[in-house]
């Protein structure tokens, strides 16, 4: 882990702790990070969403199941 010092929007601070009842700063930031790589994570698989890559056949894995 790296430190770092960082101006944050006390406002923003105080309505993160209140929806998340989170207690600290690093907390909030920690949990801020986490869903923005997850949310940027999902937006690059989406993308591939209708695109052609995948080949399969979904009848058939369907079938094959059980």
């Amino acid at each position: 882990m790296g430190r770092t010092n960082i101006e944050i929007d006390e406002k923003l601070v105080s309505k993160a702790r209140k929806l998340t009842r989170l207690k600290t700063k690093r907390e909030i930031v920690d949990k801020a990070l986490e869903l923005l790589v997850r949310s940027e994570s999902r937006k690059g698989i989406l993308r591939y969403h209708g695109s052609g890559i995948w080949k399969g056949e979904l009848k058939a894995m369907r079938r094959n199941r059980g």
